[in-house]
């Protein structure tokens, strides 16, 4: 973890060296001999943002959790989709954007440099979305690779070995800082370099509070009890009285192109890896889904989890297989949607039908699955939502199930939430590869460790593997994947 700072040391480590040189008992004796006038000695805040902004899209353009949730598979290098070991790291996502997040954060919680809110707009704006947006990343970490550094993360020169804080402490100290961030808006300056929603506090306390309640649903393993805790932060989130219902409140990244291109056209920039898998498409097709035509390029599934001499040789027999998504939804200007009204209003279902809220269970179901349609701009058929695998009154299938994959399918194409949903519930049913190269032949279930952390942070990493079961094995469940 000590790599998660050294940018932010460099500084401090020059500054320590000239404190302590011979003869140089003051900063001050330099003068300003090594001051650029030109420039600002903080970095302007709204360009932080800005920074965030246009690259938090890519932890909602993930392939690997899309391959172990079956939404994808490999056409050449199969490696992943046969469940090698997925031992990575993640102190890029601490030393980059969470670090401009906390940046953001310090310096407009710092008397001495609030006079730079006039370039960015009002430090309380500033801090609570830099707070949501800090939050949001974390979460996919958290969720991939279970324990993680939070609370010591961002001390800079303080601590160097931050410990691991429990996955329940995590999510504990994310939905306070959701909750506190949607507060904390106010009638200042608007945000400046807010790509997002160009400072609209509205549109970010709905992105936060969508949030707050799809981090409390991932707890339902772990209390799943009406009245229990993740029901009782649910429902706080959801009385709050501002979340994403509707597409036109969908959290979207609008890519210019450019230097800022959609990150599943740089998906297919120069290679070919990567298809819409034969599951997925089974599934919809099994529905007469016809989001697949907005999903993919054509109903022409990938199998999954060949290894290379099958799939090298399926792809150069059937050139017109899925790639993900329909050609037009990946220019390198096609928009990314984050997180849609679809993902929020069947949360809401599930949640009713937990008996978590009062909300009408049914209504949201239908609510979900219209969105969903309508954002993917395809016309529902109009057996639909009477189809035995979809029509909530049938008694044929659990209520739950049919959330559950109707959430997986809405979920398309964020690999990362979608493979946490279908740990969370089983749904759907997905079979493991017969050619899986790792030991237990099963999905895996986790991230392992990368090793960069068994060099730069071991004492804290040992303490974290220590409290695995089962060890630091892509076997072994994070803390709210309760068998």
């Amino acid at each position: 973890m000590k790599r998660i700072i050294y940018n932010v040391l460099s500084i401090s480590a020059i500054v320590a060296v000239m404190a302590g040189a011979n003869g140089c008992k003051k900063l001050e004796d330099f003068g300003d001999l090594n001051i650029n006038p030109n420039t600002t000695p903080l970095p302007v805040t709204g360009a932080l943002l800005t920074n965030v902004e246009a690259g938090i899209g890519g932890f909602a353009a993930q392939t690997r959790g899309g391959l172990y949730c079956q939404y994808f598979a490999e056409t050449q290098y199969t490696d992943v989709s046969l469940y090698a070991l997925p031992q990575l790291d993640f102190d890029g996502a601490y030393s980059g954007l969470m670090m401009d997040c906390q940046n953001i954060i310090n310096q407009n919680s710092n008397e001495g440099t609030k006079l730079y809110a006039s370039q960015s707009g009002s430090n309380a704006n500033q801090i609570a979305a830099a707070k949501i947006l800090k939050s949001y990343i974390m979460w996919t970490v958290t969720d991939r690779w279970g324990d993680a550094p939070y609370s010591q993360a961002f001390l800079g020169i303080t601590n160097l070995y931050p410990k691991y804080d429990k996955q329940e402490d995590v999510y504990k100290a994310l939905l306070k800082d959701l909750k506190d961030a949607v507060a904390g808006f106010d009638a200042g300056a608007a945000l400046k370099g807010d790509i997002l929603f160009n400072g609209n506090n509205a549109a970010w306390k709905k992105w936060g509070n969508s949030l707050r309640m799809l981090m409390a649903l991932r707890l339902s393993k772990q209390y799943p009890a009406a009245g229990g805790f993740a029901a009782t932060e649910f429902a706080a989130a959801l009385a709050d009285g501002a979340s994403i219902s509707t597409n036109a409140e969908n959290v979207v990244v609008a890519y210019p192109g450019g230097s800022y291109r959609n990150p599943w056209f740089l998906l297919y920039e120069s290679r070919n890896d990567f298809a819409v898998s034969a599951p997925y498409v089974s599934l919809l097709g099994s529905m007469g889904d016809t989001r697949i035509s907005a999903m993919a390029t054509s109903t022409v599934g990938f199998p999954y989890g060949l290894t290379r001499d099958l799939a090298v040789d399926f792809g150069d027999n059937n050139t017109n297989y899925a790639k993900i998504l329909a050609a037009g939804r990946r220019a390198e200007g096609s928009p990314l949607v984050m997180l849609g009204a679809s993902q929020v209003l069947l949360a809401r279902a599930e949640a009713a039908e937990r008996g978590w809220t009062a909300e009408n269970a049914a209504t949201l179901y239908a609510q979900g699955i219209a969105a969903s349609f309508d954002q993917w701009g395809v016309s529902m058929p109009g057996a639909y939502m009477t189809g035995a695998a979809v029509d909530y009154a049938n008694a044929g299938t659990p209520k739950l199930q049919k959330i559950a994959i109707q959430r997986y399918i809405a979920t398309y194409p964020d690999g990362t939430q979608g493979w946490c949903e279908w740990r969370r519930t089983g749904f759907p049913a997905l079979t493991p590869t017969t050619y899986a190269t790792n030991a237990s032949k099963q999905i895996p279930r986790r991230f392992t460790y990368g090793a960069r952390e068994v060099s730069l942070n071991p004492a804290s990493l040992a303490a974290a593997v220590a409290a695995l079961s089962g060890g630091d094995t892509q076997d072994s469940r994070v803390w709210w994947d309760k068998p």
